[in-house]
Order: C-alpha cells, then sequence, then structure tokens
C-alpha cells in the first residue's frame, strides 16, 4: 500500500501486524484444524482495544475511524480469516445496534463488557428464505404485555454457538416493518440450532438460530419506534462492505506473499521458478490486483470518515476487493502447484477462506445491481 497514512495510522498498522505475526499466524493451522473458537486470541484483541476502536471514549472505545479500523482489520485477517471474522462481528454488527440503540442497562451489561471481550454478540438477520432480499424476512414479533414475541427462523448466524446476545431483526406492528430486538442467550424460547459445516473460516462456528414463543421485554426492543430497523441496517451496509473489502486484502496479502516466498526457493530446470517469465506474470497480475483492491478500500473508508456519500464507493471496493482476493488465492495455489493442493501449506486454507469474503455483505452479483443503478441515477 504505497498511499499516505499518518502517523498514528501506520503505528496502528504495525501494532496489529506485529500482533498476526508474533501470535495469530502460528496458531492460525491448529485453530483451523480444530474448529475452535478463537477465544484466547479474540480476548487478546480486545485487550489491544480492537473491539472499541470505531466507538467513543466514553463508552470505553478510542473515538477512531473506519480507516483505521480495516487497517488493524487487514492485518488480523492476513493471519487468519476465521479470527478476522469473529472480531469483525463482533465489533461492528454484534455490538453497533447496542451502542446507538440500547438503554443504559444494556450498555452496562452488555455493551461495555463485549467491548472487553467479556461478552460475545451476534446479529440475526438471514433467514431461509431471505439473504439479499430483505422483504423476504419473516420472522414476527407480537406485542404484548410488556414484551414481545419472537417467532421464526434465522440461518448462516456468525459465532451463534458462543453468543451470549443477539440482535435480532424482526416484523412487527400493523404494518409488519423490520424492528430490531436484543435477545440474550438465557431467554427462554431462543434456540441455537444445527451448526453449519463450511469448507472455509472452520474456526468461526456458524449456525441456525430459532425463535419458539421467545419473549423480549419491551427494553430490549432496540428500534426506537416499530419499523425503523431496515433504515438502521442500511446505514451500516456501507461499513460492512468495507471491512469486508479489508479482510479480503488481508487474505490476497497472506497468498501473495506465500507464493512469492515459494517461488524463491522452488527449483525446476536448475533455476528458482521466480525466473520464469510463466511466474513472474502471475506474481505480477497478482500484486497489482491486491494495489488496485487497497485504493478502493480505503478510499471508501476515507469517503466514510469525511462523512460523504460512499454507498456506491463502498459497494464497488467490496466487490472488486473480494473478487480480486479469490483471483489472487486461486492463483498463489497455482504457483505451488501440487503444494497449493496440501493441506501443510497455508494456500490451501486461504482458498477456503476467501471465499467467506464473497458472501458477507452481499454477493458479487447483488452489488453490481445495486452499482448499476448508481451510475444509472
Amino acid at each position: 500500500m504505497n498511499f499516505d497514512l499518518t502517523e498514528d495510522q501506520q503505528a496502528i498498522r504495525d501494532t496489529f501486524a506485529r500482533f498476526a505475526d508474533a501470535r495469530i499466524a502460528p496458531q492460525a493451522a491448529a485453530l483451523d484444524e480444530a474448529r475452535a473458537y478463537p477465544l484466547e486470541l479474540f480476548r487478546e484483541l480486545a485487550a489491544l482495544g480492537f473491539f472499541g476502536m470505531r466507538y467513543p471514549e466514553e463508552v470505553g472505545g478510542s473515538g477512531l475511524g473506519l480507516t483505521e479500523f480495516c487497517l488493524a482489520l487487514q492485518e488480523i485477517a492476513r493471519g487468519s480469516m476465521s479470527l478476522a471474522g469473529a472480531v469483525a462481528m463482533q465489533s461492528l454488527m454484534g455490538t453497533k445496534f447496542l451502542h446507538m440503540l440500547g438503554n443504559a442497562d444494556i450498555v452496562e451489561r452488555l455493551f461495555k463488557p463485549a467491548l472487553a471481550g467479556e461478552k460475545i454478540g451476534a446479529i440475526c438477520m438471514t433467514e431461509p428464505n431471505a439473504g439479499s432480499d430483505l422483504d423476504g424476512i419473516a420472522t414476527s414479533a407480537r406485542k404484548v404485555d410488556g414484551g414481545y414475541v419472537l417467532n421464526g427462523q434465522k440461518t448462516w448466524i456468525t459465532s451463534a454457538p458462543v453468543a451470549d446476545f443477539f440482535t435480532v431483526f424482526a416484523r412487527a406492528g400493523e404494518q409488519k416493518k423490520l424492528t430490531i430486538f436484543l435477545v440474550e442467550k438465557h431467554f427462554k424460547g431462543l434456540v441455537v440450532g444445527r451448526e453449519i459445516h463450511k469448507m472455509g473460516v472452520w474456526a468461526l462456528p456458524t449456525s441456525e438460530v430459532a425463535f419458539d414463543e421467545c419473549f423480549v421485554p419491551d427494553g430490549h426492543r432496540l428500534s426506537h419506534e416499530e419499523g425503523d430497523g431496515e433504515g438502521h441496517l442500511k446505514k451500516t451496509l456501507a461499513e460492512i462492505r468495507i471491512l469486508t473489502g479489508a479482510m479480503a486484502l488481508g487474505v490476497a496479502r497472506a497468498a501473495l506473499d506465500e507464493a512469492v516466498r515459494y517461488a524463491g526457493e522452488r527449483k525446476q530446470f536448475g533455476k528458482p521458478i521466480n525466473r520464469f517469465q510463466a511466474i513472474q506474470m502471475k506474481l505480477a497480475e497478482m500484486a497489482t490486483g491486491l494495489e488496485a483492491a487497497e485504493h478502493l478500500v480505503y478510499y471508501a473508508a476515507w469517503l466514510n470518515g469525511a462523512a460523504r456519500p460512499h454507498h456506491k464507493e463502498a459497494a464497488m471496493a467490496k466487490l472488486f476487493a473480494t473478487e480480486t482476493a479469490a483471483s489472487i488465492c486461486d492463483q498463489a495455489a497455482r504457483v505451488l502447484a501440487s503444494y497449493g493442493y496440501a493441506m501443510e501449506y497455508p494456500v490451501q486454507r486461504y482458498l477456503r477462506d476467501v471465499r467467506f469474503t464473497l458472501i458477507g455483505g452481499g454477493t458479487s452479483e447483488i452489488l453490481k445491481l445495486i452499482i448499476a443503478k448508481e451510475v444509472s441515477s
């Protein structure tokens, strides 16, 4: 990344780069194979202040911007995509609505402990028949004396098996509009269902979650008004897309670094394979794609920090960064040839994990539709 960073931004990137090299990367393969939630590293990142980077100092955060957050997250993803997914969930989707909309009790009892890594949060949006189509969300919230009763089925819920609380989108009121609720794990009627086994990010558990006549007190309706959930969510989607792009940058960097290292060591026909033009062209294309993706992601992050419109730019950044990262991981596997297919080398993990970024925050196809609408209007 060749564009200028401030001294503080450089220090943040260096801090998390050192942490990734010293603490994350050496454990990444073992965590993956054990399929174990990276709780120890999760708490170490909490101690570094990662979860509070985007939140104001008065609630225990450090009041930094999206650029600083993405610099840190990119380095974490370079070490482990599973860990990056876990801490990204905690830092934004799992806690943002508690900070924005929660009452004093929720902030003190759940939000602040979450910033300290003592509580784990998750968000429940996706349903069996509702992914990109928010209008398809069918989970209902029926008003009763003292609260609401939730019924419905959610799926692909990141961190669900270890979560202490869930931010839930359900339909409430006469017009059945999306409303945001907070459900704690001990609430009767909350059922964390079967775990979904995935091709990648093995250390990041994902499960189905059901609500069966689940009572939620009035104070746990995060929405200030019934039906304001979609508006709050749309304001957050751009951030989700930008940080997903940053995670893609991290795994792409790891794949490129491994391909460069291997190509310098592997010899064929009496010389290192990085002396052959076929390999040189692959490395050049990978490096160029990564550089371009970084500029898109951090431009979108800068627009966010400057409070300028960035709906289109966030979609572009996420689209280009994730597709480019997927290509870089594939090309890295080709540079390693048979060893790119071997479990003892990390490239196979990068190749599996990078697909995680293609899905979260909107598929490439949905993003293209968003971008096309923006440029056509």
